[in-house]
């Protein structure tokens, strides 16, 4: 079995990043994970892989990428909610939000074809939760389908299922549009080492 190792996304890992967005045709849906970013700022007529090599390269994109030695296979995105401050349902959301609004949303896991339904996108979820930590903490959210055990195309499960979260140790807040709902968990900060 392969070693799997853990990095942020940023100028380091940006290449490994974009083969496997390439390889995907940007991410499935050729977005290169921007649609949950903010337009703020953003050059007109600029998407998809020159808007994210241009986040990434600022410090204003987060990623726990996923590397089979230098290749990476997945990847979760996460960010404050002024960076991430788009989400599916939005109006409905905002009108059952009983809590104050998380400190940051998990709004993407991606994994290779190749290498789905071998843990990898818990492995994403869990590295996104440690940078979080050592960030400094907070609550955080996601916003996964809840499949109910039933098969959901990977095509759907942009932000994977509500039974990943649950193993992550996020606990379910309330249901969100058809098929997704609203995941809250409370990170630590890390220690000082």
């Amino acid at each position: 079995m392969s070693e799997y190792t853990v990095k942020p996304l940023d100028a380091s890992t940006w290449d490994a990043f974009a083969r496997l967005a390439d390889k995907h045709g940007g991410a499935g849906f050729g977005c290169w994970c921007t649609w949950f970013h903010s337009r703020v700022g953003r050059p007109e007529g600029e998407m998809g892989r020159p808007w994210k090599e241009r986040l990434v390269r600022e410090g204003n994109a987060h990623a726990a990428l996923v590397l089979d030695g230098e290749v990476a296979v997945a990847w979760c995105q996460f960010g404050s909610p002024d960076e991430l401050p788009r989400i599916f349902h939005r109006k409905e959301y905002e009108a059952t939000r009983t809590q104050e609004p998380p400190d940051y949303r998990v709004t993407c896991i991606f994994v290779d074809r190749s290498c789905r339904r071998r843990g990898v996108a818990g492995m994403a979820l869990r590295g996104a939760l440690d940078l979080i930590a050592k960030a400094g903490g907070g609550v955080v959210e996601g916003y996964p389908q809840d499949t109910q055990g039933k098969k959901t195309s990977p095509t759907f499960l942009y932000s994977a299922t509500r039974s990943l979260f649950e193993q992550a140790g996020f606990t379910h807040d309330r249901h969100k549009g058809k098929n997704h709902c609203v995941m809250r968990r409370t990170v630590l900060p890390a220690e000082a080492s």
